[in-house]
């Protein structure tokens, strides 16, 4: 875990304006059911959503960024009200520079929730001007780039428990 005073939390607390997500781990609880016509389901959470509305709703944006290309991503971003959702994404940090010239935002303004290796170089990239965290459930590699190690697993609420520490942070 990256340590950092009170204080300095709460300074980078109050500049988040977008909230960048990974799907898998964290909005999932990593299942997936397949079929013989393939991907048929992922679990979301509802509290998961009511995180994305709170965090509107005290000015924070949202977004997806996955690895995966999967119709239920997109659903779920749709029904939630996430306009930036990037499918497919292998270099996280290269749409993370595309990102943030599209919103004219600074890395100091973005936090990132990730659970796998695949998230580590984003999240080290941001860790050092935004805020980061993980799932409880996350793996070994993610732990070392996170400010904040969710009370709950990936999918059963951890980007919920995320929001409301950002929100907390935001309004102290």
């Amino acid at each position: 875990m990256i340590s950092l005073t009170l204080e300095e939390f709460t300074k980078r607390g109050k500049a988040i304006k977008l909230v960048i997500s990974d799907n898998d781990g964290v909005f999932t609880d990593n299942g997936v059911y397949y079929s013989e016509r393939g991907e048929e389901m992922k679990r979301y959470s509802i509290r998961d959503g009511m995180g994305v509305e709170r965090l509107r709703n005290a000015g924070i944006d949202t977004c997806i960024m996955t690895g995966e290309v999967s119709p239920s991503i997109k659903k779920r971003a749709e029904k939630l009200g996430i306009k930036r959702l990037y499918l497919g994404v292998k270099d996280k940090v290269a749409i993370l520079d595309t990102l943030l010239a599209e919103t004219g935002l600074q890395k100091q303004e973005i936090a990132y929730i990730g659970d796998d290796v695949n998230d580590v170089e984003i999240m080290n990239e941001i860790a050092r001007e935004g805020l980061t965290a993980c799932p409880r459930d996350a793996t070994v590699f993610v732990r070392p780039y996170s400010h904040y190690h969710c009370h709950a697993d990936g999918g059963y609420g951890a980007f919920r428990d995320f929001a409301e520490w950002l929100i907390g942070l935001k309004v102290s």
